[in-house]
């Protein structure tokens, strides 16, 4: 086999995400030989956005997160994770 490419430096991650989805990695990457990576500390990237909701709606969400004694904005999320995941099946 031919001698791998090396990757340019990027200046963004946008830049290389550009980059990798143009490119075939087998050029790059010698998959033969990859190993499996585990990053148990890594965080998931977030954004936050303002979402509007009936007060009413907003209050049993409250309730409900608090019966089960965690932040209603972790429920609202995993509520909304829990019906995508679903809608994919």
């Amino acid at each position: 086999m031919s001698e791998r490419k090396t990757p340019p430096e990027f200046e963004s991650e946008a830049e290389e995400r550009a980059f990798w989805e143009s490119q075939d990695s087998t050029d790059y990457v010698d998959w033969e030989r990859a190993q499996p990576a585990a990053f148990p500390n890594l965080k998931p990237s977030t954004k936050t956005i303002s979402l509007r909701l009936p007060e009413g709606l907003l209050e049993r969400i409250k309730i409900e997160a608090h019966r089960r004694d965690m932040p209603y904005q972790s429920l609202i999320k995993a509520w909304l994770a829990e019906d995508v995941e679903r809608s994919r099946d």
